[in-house]
């Protein structure tokens, strides 16, 4: 896959970028201008307020034709009930034509303990328990999206001779995994799950050179699972800010990542270092950096409180240089 997609970040409607119908209205435009494959938003239940993912998606299934309808990631997976999931994603299928991408991930939010709260109200998930519980309910609905009766008696979910029904369109939908662990033995866990669970990889470059090196270690595992770095598609969750001072565009973008996530996660170099910022020319070089290290599908946010005007910028004086 080498292709772009636009990120929908429908957090930031809860601190004043636009109303989240305005944010959604970016995806038929990313769509008309044949430069884009795929949509994503974001998910969250508390940890990280939003608007919810799965809703937000089957309005896009309306409103556009072709894109490919992304979650990244799918934060609230482990949490969430994976039977009524299986349903509910496989409806979107059917709504959108086959054009679901699903990427999950553990949701963990460490800062005031946001993820243990959140939960704690739904079903009293604990943190440590989330990795397990995302990849028994990965494995569970795979099973389910067979659309044949499946008894499964799992360590957090038991079912007997449950069928879901419609069938996704998708002969069997593609799940990702979406993960930046920092290499070293600690990350063995999640190389090893990638390498077996996932079709595809959701990440983000949180430093020069983090692409190659994650690829380079899962090749190892990769291998010990029969497969080769070939079969695994990688994406990469990237902001531009355009504009023709580049510390300026790095001010608004680190302002709206502490509004996004809090002013706790990144500081102006860690900001730096997931934005591309600066004139066409600089921005294009940027990304194409980030293509360079091993990104076949990077999906784009744009990191500004103008969001009409960067997504003009982007498709009229960006993209066409990366085309070219």
């Amino acid at each position: 896959m080498d292709s772009w997609g636009l990120i929908i970040p429908q957090r930031a409607a809860m601190f004043g970028v636009a109303s989240v119908r305005e944010l959604l209205a970016l995806a038929p435009v990313a769509e008309s201008s044949g430069y884009f494959d795929t949509v994503w938003v974001g998910d969250s239940l508390t940890s990280k307020a939003r608007a919810d993912s799965l809703t937000l998606l089957s309005v896009l299934a309306g409103t556009t034709e072709s894109l490919r309808l992304a979650v990244g990631c799918m934060a609230s997976f482990p949490v969430r009930d994976p039977a009524l999931f299986a349903y509910q994603w496989a409806s979107l299928d059917q709504v959108s034509d086959g054009r679901m991408l699903l990427a999950v991930c553990n949701g963990l939010q460490k800062h005031a303990d946001a993820s243990e709260i959140e939960g704690r109200h739904f079903g009293g998930v604990r943190d440590k328990e989330r990795v397990a519980r995302l990849e028994e309910n990965l494995d569970l609905v795979r099973q389910l999206w067979s659309g044949e009766p499946t008894t499964f008696h799992g360590r957090f979910h038991q079912y007997d001779d449950i069928t879901i029904l419609p069938r996704p369109v998708q002969e069997r939908p593609r799940i990702w995994i979406s993960a930046n662990p920092p290499l070293g033995p600690a990350a063995d866990r999640v190389l090893e799950r990638i390498a077996t669970r996932a079709d595809g990889l959701l990440t983000t470059r949180g430093r020069p050179g983090y692409l190659r090196d994650l690829r380079d270690a899962l090749a190892e595992p990769m291998a010990a699972a029969g497969r080769s770095l070939a079969d695994l598609p990688t994406a990469a969750y990237h902001s531009v800010n355009i504009g023709t001072d580049a510390d300026a565009c790095l001010d608004e973008a680190h302002r709206f990542f502490g509004e996004y996530y809090g002013p706790h996660m990144f500081d102006r170099d860690g900001a730096a270092a997931i934005t591309a910022v600066g004139t066409p020319d600089a921005v294009a070089e940027q990304l194409a950096e980030v293509r360079r290290e091993g990104a076949g599908h990077i999906g784009i946010r744009l990191a500004s409180w103008r969001q009409e005007e960067q997504l003009s910028l982007l498709v009229e004086k960006v993209l066409p240089l990366l085309a070219s």
